[in-house]
Formats: structure tokens, sequence, C-alpha cells
């Protein structure tokens, strides 16, 4: 016997599509009845379990000739169909147009719709600095219900006084970042959010399995309403010994970076994840806990840079808060690689020194005194 284990995005909608401001939110989910396959199935059950037991409706399918029983049962938040026994093989053109049945959950749900529509998602690795950087910069939707009418800032207050927000606005979120980290940032286009709030604890031994975790709440510049966007970015920095290791018998360090970030319940439709290396790094390769769309080796220029860092990009799609894992990047960084910072600065500083040092021996004047 085999396990299978999936996640869906995007299979369910607001009903009604528009609420006020203080209207609750409803969803509804649609799918089939029978499970496709090739294969003939013995028994089949399906049980959808909704977030409460406020469930509006729900399809009872007629014309089921695969059971004796009822066809559906309900019992608290928990809606089961069948079972169905000796199902022949379905996943044929005629029984999908002759068995198949479309069911739909119309349910309560008490916390907003978070899609992430574009995350952009930067490592940057120093060893000069010990440091490793880590920047996210997200564009956000609030996949719930459209507001109906217009926003009411008196009476948003009012409702966060009393406890009773609804459950379609998204007041912020709260995070759980790596131990060990420092100097967090959370900006939005107009400039520096802060009301956000970091609780930081301190690193843990590699190796160790200690489950702790330091909290980041992020409070938006405005609460975010259905149908809302709410463009950020945040960051902070980490020791970067937390997360490398070096192989004496290669000569290569080995970094392990978190894929993301997990965002309770979002997805993340589209994200770009960027690991940028030490200058001259060389002998380069990584390995991703999922195969991406696409993925390159470039080069990325910053300050202070002569020919330029390797970065590492990988893109994927429809990524949820399962998709956990670390990317692990090998590299070796050879001696005269440290010393091109160095050097570059040194260069810089006698150059601007010749420079100084020969507009002051140069007379401009057209005639002496």
């Amino acid at each position: 016997m085999t396990a299978v284990s999936s996640s869906q995005t995007h299979a369910t909608y607001p009903w009604p599509q528009e609420a006020a401001q203080k209207d609750p939110q409803s969803l509804k989910y649609s799918t089939e009845l029978f499970v496709i396959s090739p294969y003939k199935t013995a028994v089949q059950r399906t049980k959808i379990r909704s977030p409460t037991p406020s469930v509006h409706s729900y399809t009872d399918p007629e014309d089921i000739e695969f059971t004796t029983d009822s066809v559906v049962t309900k019992s608290g938040a928990t809606i089961t169909y069948g079972p169905f026994y000796d199902i022949p093989p379905s996943a044929t053109q005629d029984f999908v147009d002759e068995k198949q049945k479309q069911i739909t959950i119309h349910y309560d749900y008490e916390f907003p719709i978070v899609e992430i529509t574009k995350l952009e998602r930067t490592a940057e690795i120093s060893h000069w600095g010990a440091n490793l950087n880590i920047e996210n910069k997200v564009d956000l939707h609030n996949a719930g219900p459209r507001l109906k009418g217009h926003f009411s800032r008196l009476e948003h207050q009012t409702q966060s006084y009393f406890g009773r927000t609804s459950a379609h606005i998204l007041p912020g979120m709260n995070l759980m970042l790596p131990p060990g980290i420092h100097s967090a940032y959370f900006v939005d286009q107009i400039g520096n959010v802060s009301t956000s709030h970091l609780r930081t604890v301190p690193s843990v031994p590699k190796g160790s399995n200690a489950n702790s975790f330091s909290l980041l709440e992020l409070r938006p510049r405005y609460p975010v309403l259905g149908g809302w966007n709410y463009s950020f970015t945040f960051g902070w920095d980490s020791p970067l010994e937390d997360y490398t290791g070096y192989d004496s018998s290669t000569g290569k360090y080995v970094v392990g970076i978190p894929l993301l970030t997990p965002m309770p319940t979002a997805v993340v439709d589209e994200a770009i994840i960027k690991i940028i290396l030490p200058e001259g790094a060389t002998d380069i390769d990584y390995f991703r806990p999922y195969p991406a769309l696409s993925e390159s080796i470039t080069k990325h220029i910053s300050y202070l840079d002569t020919i330029g860092r390797p970065q590492i990009t990988l893109k994927y799609r429809d990524l949820t808060d399962k998709h956990t894992g670390n990317i692990y990047v090998t590299y070796k960084v050879p001696f005269r690689a440290h010393l091109q910072k160095p050097l570059a600065v040194a260069t810089a500083f006698i150059g601007v020194f010749i420079v100084a040092l020969a507009w002051k021996r140069v007379d401009i004047r057209i005639r002496r005194k």
C-alpha cells in the first residue's frame, strides 16, 4: 500500500464575492467525487473537513450506483462521501461523462486568505563580514471577498478594540524566523514601517534539535482588506557560522539556506530565489530540495566588486508552507579572492590621492600675478 499526499492551491473562492466591512467570510470548495485512476478501485471514501462546523451547504449527488448506503453524511465539521465499492477504471472519457459528479462545499472561514503573487528572495553570503543577509520582497494580495462600499478607519478601530475584526481583514502576520538573527527591517514603498516587533532568541548549536525560533510580528501600514494589495520588503542578518561548514577534504564551504520563510496558509504564485556568493568563488555546486522551473548562474555586481559575484537564481511556482527545506551550496574561495576587496579599496584611495595631488599642482590661471 502506498500513501499519496498532495496540496491544492487556489482551490477555494469567496462566496459571496463581496462583503461589507462587518460581514463574515464564507468560501466554496469544488472538487470531483470520484478519484481519477487508471485502475479499478475496491473502496473509496472521501472526507472533507471544514475549518469550522459552520457549513452552509454541501452537495448531495444522486444516481450513484457504487453504494447502497447514504452517499453523504455530515458529522460536525467533517463531510463524508461514500464508501463506494468496485469503481471501474475512471481515467476514461466515458466514465467522466456518465459517472463523474461535481461536489461543492460552502462553509465559514475565519481567517484572511493570503496570496503572495510574487516573492523575490535574496540571500547574500559575506565572508568578510561573516554574515548572511536574507531579504524578501513580497507582493501580497488578500484573496478574500472584495470590500463592498468604503473603508471606515473608525469602524476598524472599534472592531479591533472589542476583538471582533472581520475574518476577511488582514491586520498583520506573525512569521517564525531563524534563531540568532539581528538587524531585522520592514519597509514598504513609503519607507520604514515602525509597527513591527521582533522577539529574538540566541543561536543554537549545529545539529541541535532545539525547536526555537525568532518571532517577527508584521503589522502593515494599513489593514489589508479583501481584494487589496500590499507590497513590502523585510529582511535580517544572521551569523554566517550558523549556516556554514567547511569540508577540509575538498576545501569547499557548505552553506544551507532556507528555501522559504513560511507564511501560514499563504500560497506563493511566483518565487525567484537568488543566492549571491562571495566574489571569486569557484567550483560552485548546489542541491535544491525541489526541482525548479528554471535555474542559472550569473554575475552580480555590487559596491567594491571588481569582477562581480556569482549568483544562483532559481524560479518556482505555487509554493506553500509545505515546501520547506534548505538549498545547499558548495564552493571554494581561493586565497587571492580574499585580497580582491582590500586591494580594490587601496587602489581607490591611492587613485583619489593621486588625482588630488595632481589637481593641487595644476595651475589653471590665465595669467600669473
